[in-house]
């Protein structure tokens, strides 16, 4: 609260302020006249420039004059972009603020991607960008132009399971399952990355998703069995 009333105190003194440098504002515009040129910057005037550029950078939140930011806010953003998801090249038409997961799921519906938190928290949107793990509700959708975007439904290869998929079968390794296409994603992620990772590897690299149902034993069961289907068709 004290705070706040000295906040207050000092906009009472900046407007009174401001009001006795109304008179001399007069006199200097008078002045002006008079002499057909331009006089010096009165308090007024300076204090008043300097509300309004602190305003402005404190809503850009201190990055107004960054260059990347100026660039952002200027470059225009093609509506139309080809989009490589799951081997196939599409064609969309997309906003600038569509994120990955909102165009995978409602513009080529592709359902097994799932909104969960909708905040990178939870994991459920996970997908492969070049075969990394990433979650897809916090990447725009121009940012993976030119990128191999890889979702549950394309890790299948020919009526052949992914190493993951077959152990999801093999150890019954969710309960509801709605987390369980983010959690196969960084699964497929991590064996390609290392497929002679231990359990203890498997749970870091998971620590990203949540399972509301709390099955993890079971989860951390299935990667481990992922680990060994990858290590089997390496062999």
């Amino acid at each position: 609260m004290d705070e706040l009333r000295e906040d207050v105190f000092l906009q009472d003194d900046l407007i009174e302020e401001l009001r006795e440098d109304h008179a001399e504002t007069e006199a200097d515009d008078g002045r002006e006249e008079s002499s057909g040129g331009l006089s010096d910057v009165t308090r007024r005037t300076f204090i008043q420039g300097s509300v309004a550029t602190g305003a402005a950078v404190s809503m850009a939140g201190g990055n107004l004059l960054q260059p990347d930011v100026l660039r952002a806010a200027t470059e225009p953003v093609a509506r139309t972009i080809d989009l490589r998801v799951n081997g196939e090249t599409h064609e969309l038409d997309v906003e600038p603020m569509d994120t990955l997961a909102m165009v995978l799921r409602y513009k080529l519906d592709l359902t097994g991607t799932k909104l969960g938190c909708d905040r990178a928290e939870c994991g459920a949107c996970t997908v492969l960008i070049d075969d990394v793990p990433h979650y897809g509700c916090s990447m725009l959708v121009h940012q993976v132009r030119g990128r191999e975007v890889t979702t549950v439904e394309g890790l299948e290869r020919d009526g052949v399971l992914h190493p993951v998929q077959q152990a999801v079968l093999d150890e019954m390794g969710f309960q509801c399952a709605f987390c369980a296409p983010g959690f196969i994603m960084s699964m497929a992620g991590l064996v390609k990355a290392n497929p002679n990772a231990t359990r203890a590897d498997a749970q870091k690299w998971l620590a990203g998703h949540i399972c509301r149902c709390g099955d993890y034993n079971k989860i951390l069961n299935t990667a481990e069995r992922a680990l060994e289907n990858a290590r089997a068709t390496l062999s």
